[in-house]
């Protein structure tokens, strides 16, 4: 079985020695690289094409949102999970703007940190515990009285199947493949369902699936 291949982006020493221990106490997980700063991390992710890459926000010369941004933009088979201090729903939706697939708090337990990694590897999304709190609780987040739980509902229960295949992560082929069906009667699902919950984006689908508890 191939190593699962890791890059850490912190530019702080101490914390990337502290990653590369927790990751490679797993069997098969491999720190394959490390940055201090935004661009060494944008150039030396382009250069190993690792299957992770763990890229805190707060760096310096090009800060981690937009270090993602790149790599997502040059080399979308590189999942990307940030990890932040920031408990702040707008650090996570810029994150997931830029292509991240996680969102993980500097102050998790190891097993959180394991979890996520393991999560966009596989290519679903992860929050910290906290973050999801986080967005559940927010103003627009689905309450029992939101107009979100009567938009939900109007799924049909094949939809609902998609909606969460999507905010999981996965492609429209994956899903087709799935739940056997054609790729164009996903892709017809995927606008039905946009339409129904009154989100424009893959990232606005994955927080409200967030919000209502779809996926954590």
């Amino acid at each position: 079985m191939r190593p699962l291949r890791i890059f850490l982006a912190d530019d702080h020493a101490l914390i990337r020695v502290g990653l590369r221990k927790i990751l490679e106490s797993q069997r098969d997980w491999q720190v394959v690289g490390e940055a201090g700063d935004g661009r060494a991390c944008v150039d030396e992710v382009l250069r190993l094409r690792p299957d992770v890459a763990v890229i805190d926000v707060s760096l310096p010369r090009l800060n981690g949102i937009d270090a993602t941004a790149r790599i997502t933009a040059e080399a979308p088979d590189v999942r990307v999970l940030i990890v932040s201090m920031h408990l702040n729903e707008v650090y996570v939706t810029r994150a997931l703007d830029a292509g991240a697939r996680g969102y993980l708090l500097k102050d998790s337990v190891d097993a959180d940190v394991i979890a996520g990694v393991a999560a966009v590897a596989a290519g679903r999304s992860f929050f910290s515990p906290t973050i999801t709190k986080l967005l559940q609780d927010a103003p627009d987040g689905c309450g029992s009285d939101s107009d979100q739980v009567g938009r939900y509902a109007s799924l049909s229960a094949r939809e609902r199947e998609v909606f969460q295949l999507i905010a999981e992560g996965h492609s429209n082929k994956e899903i087709a493949s799935l739940l056997s069906l054609g790729v164009t009667t996903v892709e017809t699902h995927r606008a039905h369902i946009l339409q129904k919950l009154d989100v424009h984006s893959t990232r606005e689908l994955v927080l409200y699936a967030v919000r209502c508890g779809i996926i954590s």
